[in-house]
């Protein structure tokens, strides 16, 4: 298969495209620079440009753009940053997938397109909740829709953080824990999605060879854990106590919205789609997700 990866420099994509090419794929990668390798295609969401030539015998594309959601306050002009790059990104590639009639399209998308579900698990059945990630993964996930009227199999990745040795969800986390600071955030009753960099990238490789497997997929552990666990779990891992508590006031004054949608609340989110599909895991268990990257 000739796969097309959007966003290949991150950290997915660059774990992502070595996978593929191990497994007996050719891809090709979208990059928005001059290009410097034979492998690459230069391209301009802003500007709806695609080096011609790009789409020449692909037969699946790989979305994976996006700017981080950074882990500062969310001014307006942040906001119209983060949904841009998502939702520009995805209406250009869903285009061209529709007219040079590429047959699968893999977007990602978010794990908190469900919200703050609080104690209810979710699947990938469950509607849209509320809020800015909520609205955003929402219309992400829409602008695939010409892909899906040309008759493209459409996956929506709809991706919880990433625990990973290179950065994701522990990069900002580890320091604070090796001094002794770690502890966890608000009461800790609020669920944490979480899934390692490896079942990501194999997940996205597993969706593109199955040809039954379309539409919403959490890419999620199958263990929900809550804030609190993954504090205890995450000390145990780098040997270092985590007695401190940080009240829900203290995170909303210092981060605003962004402490409620990404650190006060988080959904209990559960991987139906791939688990009925015959995905297998390789880190079901924090702990042994914790021991592999920490």
């Amino acid at each position: 298969m000739r796969v097309l990866v959007a966003g290949s420099s991150g950290l997915i994509g660059s774990a992502l495209v070595p996978r593929l090419r191990t497994a007996g794929h050719d891809v090709v990668r979208l990059v928005r620079r001059p290009v410097r390798a034979a492998d690459e295609r230069s391209w301009d969401p802003p500007a709806d440009r695609i080096d011609e030539g790009a789409f020449d015998g692909v037969d699946a594309v790989v979305n994976l753009c996006g700017v981080p959601l950074g882990a500062g306050r969310w001014s307006g002009e942040r906001k119209q940053l983060i949904a841009d790059s998502r939702i520009e990104s995805t209406e250009v590639l869903a285009e061209a997938v529709a007219g040079h009639g590429v047959s699968v399209l893999v977007n990602a998308s978010g794990i908190h397109y469900y919200g703050d579900a609080r104690e209810r698990e979710v699947d990938e059945s469950a509607p849209a909740g509320s809020g800015f990630l909520a609205e955003l993964c929402t219309s992400w996930e829409a602008a695939c829709a010409p892909a899906a009227r040309a008759g493209a199999r459409v996956v929506l990745l709809r991706t919880a953080p990433v625990l990973s040795r290179q950065g994701g969800l522990l990069a900002p986390l580890k320091p604070l824990f090796r001094l002794g600071l770690g502890g966890r955030l608000g009461d800790g009753r609020q669920y944490l999605p979480w899934i390692s960099l490896d079942d990501h990238v194999d997940a996205v490789r597993f969706v593109l060879e199955n040809p039954d497997v379309s539409g919403p997929v959490n890419l999620v552990a199958p263990q929900p854990v809550t804030n609190a666990d993954f504090t205890r779990a995450l000390g145990r891992a780098l040997r270092r106590p985590a007695p401190w508590w940080v009240p829900r006031p203290a995170l909303r004054a210092v981060l605003g919205e962004a402490a409620d949608e990404m650190i006060l609340t988080g959904p209990r989110a559960v991987p139906r789609r791939l688990l009925d599909a015959g995905f297998t895991f390789r880190h079901t268990d924090l702990d042994d997700a914790l021991a592999a990257v920490v």
